[in-house]
């Protein structure tokens, strides 16, 4: 069975953006390529059970096993050397992406405390969308309980929009929050 927003996406999304772009083929509308979750883990330097941690929740959270990622460079003032484990990172595509994504909006992002929409800002010029979430508790797969160290993370959205007013409308037919504050 195909994700509800998946379906969503079939059946409502590809018509509302052509009727609001005016696309000729329904090939044309944008679609959601994939989600990329990254996390920097600070502490990892000193601490290599941080990054074990933090690819247990972001395993967790993506419902897909997280990779570890290493420094390219030595950095003396941080005590990093090269090849060093420092975060982790997930990408998500096809079904597991939908349920991500419904889960995020659905679920964990009105769990942000004082939470007044997602900021229109995140967007790069070339039709993705990043945004930042401080507290990795507010997917409800954490138990809060065994959360030794509190990180936030990185969500990317990548989208085959050719610019950020498409990826905008995309995005928020999906059902991402964004807030209407133009500051």
């Amino acid at each position: 069975m195909a994700p509800r927003l998946k379906e969503k996406y079939d059946n409502q999304i590809v018509t509302a953006l052509t009727e609001k772009h005016g696309y000729k083929n329904p090939m044309e509308v944008p679609k959601l390529e994939k989600i990329c979750l990254n996390q920097g883990v600070g502490g990892g330097v000193a601490d290599k059970k941080l990054v074990d941690t933090a690819v247990a929740e972001m395993t967790l959270i993506a419902g897909q096993k997280a990779v570890i990622t290493y420094s390219k460079k030595a950095i003396s003032n941080f005590k990093l050397r090269e090849e060093m484990p420092i975060g982790c990172k997930v990408t998500l595509r096809g079904t597991k992406m939908y349920e991500f994504l419904d889960r995020l909006i659905a679920i964990a992002l009105p769990r942000v405390r004082d939470f007044q929409g997602i900021s229109a800002k995140g967007f790069d010029g070339r039709g993705n969308y990043t945004m930042g979430v401080t507290e990795q508790i507010i997917f409800p797969e954490i138990d809060i309980d065994k959360v030794s160290k509190i990180n936030g993370m990185d969500i990317t959205f990548v989208t085959s929009a050719e610019n950020d007013v498409e990826c905008h409308s995309l995005l928020e037919e999906l059902g991402l929050p964004f807030n209407n504050n133009k500051k």
